[in-house]
């Protein structure tokens, strides 16, 4: 996997420049799964199989990929605790709580709109 390193160019920070390394970043956690994970997540602290049982849909494969690459990320940490077997927890980092907020918005959002999108979509649709 190449990253893109962080400089002190503000090209590093422009989300419209496909290298950049905000886009990098703005591309991995802007997927419904990650949107989803984080919310699931909110203050608590979760186990793989309570957070699979939170995100209705997801796949065992799907929810492992976006967990690590949550915590690559540093929206996620995962604690190891050393039990047989190992007990696995997730809980979000001050920056992910920080996204959450962001996300909390867009879910608000979407319930507020959702009859005015549910009406667009049948016009287009008919």
């Amino acid at each position: 996997m190449v990253t893109k390193q962080f400089g002190d160019s503000p090209e590093d920070a422009d989300l419209r420049r496909a290298d950049s390394l905000a886009r990098e970043i703005f591309s991995d956690i802007a997927n419904k799964w990650a949107l989803l994970i984080i919310e699931a997540l909110g203050e608590r602290t979760l186990r793989f199989s309570e957070l699979r049982d939170e995100v209705e849909g997801v796949s065992h494969k799907m929810l492992t990929q976006n967990l690590r690459m949550l915590e690559r990320n540093g929206m996620v940490e995962r604690t190891v605790h050393p039990t047989v077997p190992p007990r696995v927890e997730y809980t979000l980092t001050e920056p992910g709580r920080a996204l959450r907020e962001a996300v909390d918005v867009m879910c608000d959002w979407t319930h507020r709109y959702l009859g005015h999108i549910e009406t667009a979509r049948s016009r287009f649709d008919n």
